[in-house]
């Protein structure tokens, strides 16, 4: 079967055709890749730290063609698309001197002549399945430290970032990473599944790494939890923004335009609900509706807030969302909803709308606990809004949907900002900044139904790709017994001063 990746702001732009794989071929990708990670282990660190020196010099090298084919296969703004690249970048500068730095620590025992050491070990073949709407800065998080701590990685990306892919693939392997140690397999869902199902029961797999929709997240900590794995899993979120009375309303505008609305809304990290304090909300939603409704929206190689949804089906299932709007709701931000089309025209619209998979943006207003809006992440160009009156009511609002992944809070009080770090459950948390935005040496990941506590970035990732091993080395020349052979020195615990 055949899939061919088209240019969601211009259908008539094939980007590349590809041969779906079976889940066979799934399973002997998983195999060619396990039986090469004991060789690519073998080589130092700080040697495997020099290919992922390399690795990032080549994509510096490529930045802008690489950004030119992220705007042109998924559609997103060239900006965006050159920032996405630069983290590739930053990860590899990160991680490249990670080879010299993967500490164990030499410990004292509490008996002679025996010393106490710990090492990183790599965990062994990794399988990474990673979503198109960052189709290279994400996927980097996981293979780049994978790979420098002697892993062996098959890369399932999104079909839809096929060519995006297989282009870094190419620069990986150019710049030293072995061919069968990074191994790159396109396949739909099903037959992904079914591959990774068998080759766990093979033993060719030892670690799962997964971005994408909650729901896949859930059947695949199933799937590795029957072999006592452990997965990476970063998923979905209900992204909140708390904005307080003393907040930079302009600050506000500008970050929840681009949190909302950036990248279509397609991150996981987009602004879900915007939170705002009752002596406030109708004066930033106002200004809110206003920043929204004239934003340039449309092709992604112009000057425009956001371009095409990635794909037909990210489309439908925008417009799916638009179904949950329920009576007791404002809709707001745009001369229409839901598909731009000439029949259905957005103004100001750069390019030609029937050329896309394009779609209006939308505020929804009066959204509250118990609406699906509320509940529900969506994976668009939609906003909720709601009022609050206190911070607790703020905290109980952000947290009430069971998501974890990224949160912000726009307030200059101390008190409020520290009371408000304790209470959200997100594992991000940004003040008077937008909820999109990650660096490469900050951790990355959620909790609840954003994840299972994992961390993709920094040196916190290191745990998801290492297994800790202790060594205790005994030269005494006798058999010593921890806990049971004390050495106890003499003293006087009656001992007073007289």
């Amino acid at each position: 079967m055949t899939y061919t990746s088209v240019n969601p702001a211009s259908f008539g732009d094939d980007i590349a055709t590809f041969q779906l794989a079976s889940a066979a071929e799934v399973v002997e990708n998983t195999r060619i890749a396990h039986d090469a990670q004991r060789g690519w282990a073998a080589v130092p660190a700080p040697a495997r730290g020099r290919v992922i020196a390399q690795v990032g010099r080549l994509v510096e090298a490529n930045k802008e063609a690489l950004a030119s084919l992220v705007s042109r296969e998924i559609g997103k703004v060239y900006a965006e698309a050159l920032g996405e690249v630069q983290e590739v970048i930053d990860t590899c500068d990160f991680f490249l001197g990670e080879g010299r730095r993967m500490y164990g620590q030499t410990i004292p025992s509490e008996m002679p002549d025996k010393q106490l050491f710990t090492f990183r070990n790599p965990v062994g073949s990794v399988v990474i399945i990673t979503a198109a709407n960052f189709p290279a800065a994400v996927p980097s998080w996981y293979f780049i430290p994978a790979l420098l701590t002697g892993n062996s990685v098959v890369w399932k990306p999104a079909e839809q970032a096929g060519a995006i892919a297989m282009a870094i693939a190419e620069l990986l392997h150019a710049g030293g990473v072995p061919k069968d140690v990074l191994r790159v397999v396109i396949a739909e869902g099903e037959a992904t599944f079914a591959g990774l199902e068998a080759a766990l029961d093979a033993g060719f797999v030892d670690k799962i790494g997964f971005t994408g929709s909650t729901a896949v997240g859930r059947k695949l900590g199933e799937l590795a939890g029957r072999h006592l794995q452990s997965p990476c899993l970063e998923l979905g979120g209900k992204n909140p923004m708390v904005v307080m009375p003393d907040a930079d309303i302009d600050l506000v505008i500008e970050g929840a335009l681009f949190a909302g609305f950036g990248t279509a809304g397609q991150r996981c990290t987009s602004l879900g609900t915007l939170w705002l304090h009752r002596s406030i909300h109708d004066l930033v939603l106002s200004r809110y509706t206003e920043a929204v409704s004239n934003a340039a929206v449309g092709d992604p190689f112009a000057d425009v807030l956001y371009g095409p949804m990635i794909d037909e089906k990210y489309l439908v299932g925008h417009l799916r969302n638009l179904d949950l709007i329920q009576p007791h709701h404002r809709v707001l931000g745009s001369t229409g909803v839901g598909q731009i089309t000439k029949d259905n025209p957005r103004a100001g619209f750069v390019g030609d709308p029937m050329a896309g998979w394009f779609a209006h943006p939308t505020i929804v207003a009066g959204v509250r606990p118990g609406d699906a809006l509320y509940e529900n992440e969506t994976f668009g160009p939609l906003v909720g809004v709601g009022v609050f009156d206190s911070l607790d009511e703020a905290i109980d609002l952000a947290n009430g949907h069971g998501y974890g992944l990224s949160s912000a809070l726009y307030s200059n009080d101390p008190t409020t900002i520290w009371r408000f770090r304790e209470g959200i459950s997100a594992g991000m948390l940004s003040i008077n900044n937008s909820t999109s935005g990650a660096e490469a040496h900050l951790p990355f990941g959620g909790n609840g139904n954003s994840g299972n506590g994992s961390r993709l970035s920094g040196i916190w990732v290191l745990d998801q790709f290492t297994r800790w091993q202790a060594m205790n080395w005994d030269y005494s020349g006798k058999l010593q017994k921890a806990q049971m052979d004390v050495i106890d020195l003499p003293h006087d615990p009656d001992f007073k001063i007289t």
